[in-house]
Parts: C-alpha cells; sequence; structure tokens
C-alpha cells in the first residue's frame, strides 16, 4: 500500500529556488529543505538489495517461532510449583517471561509489517497471507492497518495527511490544556511526575486507541474522497477506527479487506477463549496477555521515536512533498535486541521510508548506500545504544510538545513547522500578544 512516488510543493518549485526565510529547529540549529529526488534515492542503493527471497522470510518467522516455542516449554515445565518452591521465584521468571515473549513476538509482528509492504516475497498472495496469519495472531487487523499505514507513507510529515503520531499544533496544544495560545511562551515546566504519567499512560493504551479511534492520525476526514468523513472525527464515538467498513480511513473497496481482518480477529479470539476455558483466564494473562502489552510498548516506543525528535520538521499542503516528508523520520539504536530480535526497523527507518520495498535483511547496507545523497538531510541518533534509545522517550516527552513556524519563517517557511515546549529546552516558543 504504501508509496515511493514523489510530490513536489504546491508551488512547482524545487526547495532550492524557494525563499522560506530562516527556518530553525528545536536544538537551534539552521533548517534546510531536503533536495534531492527520489531517483537518486533509488539509484544509489545497490541492485541486489531489491531482491526480496521468501525463503529466507520464513526461515526468521521459524526463528521468531522457535524461540517462543521454546520458551513457553521451558517456562511452563520448569518454572511451576513442583520445581521451584518460592511463589516470589516463580512471580520474577514469569514476570521475565513475558518480557522475553513480547520481545520474540515484536519480531513476528514485524515481519507482518513487511508483508503489509510487500518486502517478503514476490508474491503478493504469499505476502498477504502470512502477513494475515501473523498478525491475526498478534491481535492485529492486517488489512486494516496495512491500508492506513500506506497512507501514513505516502504522506508522511504532512500536518494534514499523516497517519501517524502527527504532532499537535500549539492551538491544538493549547486548547488541551484550557489556555490561551498566546499564554504557552508563559508557562511554567511541566511536572516529571506528570510527563511519567502520561508516558506510561500512552505505552499502554496508545496502540489501541489509534486502532479504536485514530488517536495520533489526521483529523481532516471530511476530505475523504467518497464523502464518508463527513460528520466524523477521531476519539470516543466519533466513526474514526480500523474495524469498521464504512470507516474514512477506508475506500468502498476496501471493505472485503475490512472484512477479513476482523475475521482473523474473530477467529482468534475464539482460540484465546477456548485456551481460557480449558487452563484459567489467569493463565492465559501470563501466557498471552502480558507478552501482548509488552508488544504494543515497543511498537508504540519505537513508532514515536521513528517520527519524532527535536531535529524533525512537518509541513503543510503548500510545502510537503514526499522527498521531504520521508526525511522527516529519524534512526535509532537498539543493539542487539533492535537488529536482531526486530529485525532492524529501529536501526534503518530513513530508508524504508523512501523504498519501502526493501527487505529489511538488505536494509543496513541501502541505508549506508542512501547516506552519501540525503548529506546532513539524514537523521541519526544512536548514542548510548539501547539505553539511549529508552531515554529518548523521555526526551521527546519533555522537548517535543507542540509545532509552530520559525521565528524568521517568511513566505512558504511559514508552513514549515518544529517541535517547541513549555519546558524552557532549545529554541523557546514564539511569544504572541
Amino acid at each position: 500500500m504504501a508509496s515511493d512516488e514523489q510530490v513536489q510543493p504546491l508551488s512547482g518549485q524545487s526547495p532550492v529556488e524557494l525563499s522560506y526565510g530562516k527556518l530553525v529547529d528545536t536544538y537551534g540549529n539552521d533548517f534546510q529543505v531536503p533536495d534531492f529526488t527520489i531517483k537518486q534515492i533509488r539509484s544509489s542503493i545497490p541492485a541486489h538489495c531489491f531482491e526480496r527471497s521468501a525463503l529466507r522470510g520464513f526461515a526468521y518467522i521459524t526463528r521468531d517461532v522457535l524461540l517462543l516455542a521454546c520458551t513457553f516449554y521451558l517456562f511452563h515445565h520448569y518454572v511451576t510449583p513442583n520445581n521451584l518452591h518460592s511463589i516470589t521465584s516463580r512471580f520474577v521468571l514469569w514476570t521475565v517471561y513475558g518480557f522475553v515473549q513480547g520481545l520474540f513476538a515484536t519480531g513476528l509482528w514485524v515481519i507482518a509489517h513487511e508483508c503489509g509492504h510487500q518486502s517478503f516475497s514476490t508474491s503478493k498472495t504469499l505476502n498477504d497471507t502470512t502477513g494475515w496469519i501473523l498478525h491475526s495472531a498478534l491481535f492485529v487487523p492486517y488489512f486494516s492497518w496495512k491500508i492506513s499505514h500506506g497512507k501514513h507513507h505516502k504522506s508522511t510529515g504532512h500536518m494534514e495527511r499523516d497517519m501517524v503520531f502527527l504532532p499537535k499544533t500549539r492551538e491544538v496544544y493549547a486548547r488541551r490544556i484550557r489556555r490561551q495560545v498566546s499564554e504557552l511562551s508563559e508557562l511554567t515546566e511541566e511536572a516529571p511526575l506528570f510527563v511519567a504519567l502520561k508516558l506510561l499512560g500512552r505505552q499502554l493504551v496508545a496502540w489501541p486507541l489509534y486502532l479504536l479511534q485514530n488517536n495520533t492520525g489526521h483529523d481532516y476526514h471530511a476530505r475523504q474522497s467518497e464523502g464518508r468523513g463527513v460528520g466524523k472525527r477521531n476519539g470516543p464515538a466519533g466513526g474514526v477506527n480500523h474495524f469498521s467498513p464504512a470507516s474514512p480511513l477506508f475506500e468502498a473497496k476496501d471493505a472485503k479487506y475490512i472484512a477479513l481482518s476482523d475475521l482473523g480477529l474473530a477467529v482468534m479470539a475464539v482460540v484465546l477463549y477456548k485456551l481460557a476455558h480449558a487452563y484459567g483466564w489467569d493463565n492465559l494473562l501470563v501466557w498471552y496477555g502480558i507478552p501482548y502489552l509488552w508488544v504494543n510498548h515497543w511498537l508504540v516506543a519505537i513508532t514515536y521515536l521513528q517520527h519524532t525528535d527535536p531535529s524533525i520538521a512537518h509541513y503543510g499542503p503548500q510545502t510537503w512533498n514526499f522527498t521531504a516528508g520521508a526525511a522527516a523520520t529519524i534512526d535509532r539504536d537498539f543493539g542487539f535486541i533492535g537488529r536482531s530480535l526486530f529485525h532492524g526497523i529501529i536501526e534503518t527507518h530513513v530508508l524504508h521510508h523512501y523504498v519501502s520495498v526493501i527487505p529489511f535483511y538488505h536494509a543496513e547496507e541501502a541505508t549506508e548506500a542512501i547516506k552519501e545523497v540525503m548529506g546532513t538531510h539524514y537523521r541519526s541518533d544512536t548514542k548510548g545504544g539501547a539505553f539511549g534509545f529508552l531515554k529518548s522517550l523521555w526526551k521527546s516527552a519533555r522537548w517535543c510538545q507542540w509545532v509552530e513556524q520559525s521565528q524568521g519563517a517568511e513566505g512558504l517557511g511559514k508552513d514549515i513547522v518544529f517541535y517547541r515546549n513549555r519546558n524552557g529546552l532549545g529554541v523557546q516558543p514564539m511569544k504572541m500578544e
């Protein structure tokens, strides 16, 4: 569903011909709009990086499934009252089980994501069948999410069309905290405890809320081409979700795929119910529920940090194009877990937004190739490895609260916005009368 098509700015001019005034990111660094082309990006990547192997893909699926199965077998047979009398010890070990299984299951989640981008194999039927099975097993509506995720790829960084972690404007943020727009530059720092609670809440419920009510996507549904978005909005009972064929996230032609997605969830719900009936709801919670929550946590953390950073810009409809939008992403480093268990989804995301059909096992090589074309427009934050990745959750929550234009922006530069915050970090919000 994703597209690598470049869309030019509405002005018809290339970025180097335009005058934007002085654009400054949250760190205070001068910002330049990308001026390379998709053709340059694709031409820089070695041809073999585009080769997809179903055999290699299934080898990784087999590995991840075996890791899940062996872990379950070991814990189910050895972490028992007969073998381990201490309740505390069993509780600690089963807590470790939930965490570890969440890592392995996230790897399968990533491969299903590859299937949605058709980077798993050369067969669309095989890709979609495999992705549907894997995502349904993880309680994800495969086709529904594939469709909305494809639209995210086509509109990354677009303030009116992006589907994932779209930042709040200054006006929306002020309205959320019941303040005037002009007051934001005068507000005191947010309490660290409040930030921590928001982070915890997001990691727990952001994914189901996104599926149920499109929480972090755009809210311009009235523009949906078939008119199905009129009167619908994000939020509870707003009619925007990933389960109804009538949702404005989809077109009429998508109805059968939404039904298939729902069918996959229904089958999985029956399987889980049968397991709970046979072995008890408490066992199901430990075996499946806790790992499921960990998968959701990693999905939210990964996606949020791929698209949220003080160095990233977002674009309005006058200045957005595919090249600039895809550059509004950032690579990070999560060490062995990221590169092996998560199949490099954290370390090679910039490349993924330019050419999503490249399979993950070629993505590092392709990333190195496109760096030469992107130059300073390539973004990465790999300081601290896995610890640095987790630390970035806190940093981005503190630094990136809303977006607004730069103080020195001129002309079309006023259509480009950057993160600002009330915490005294980086460039300060504009003072407004």
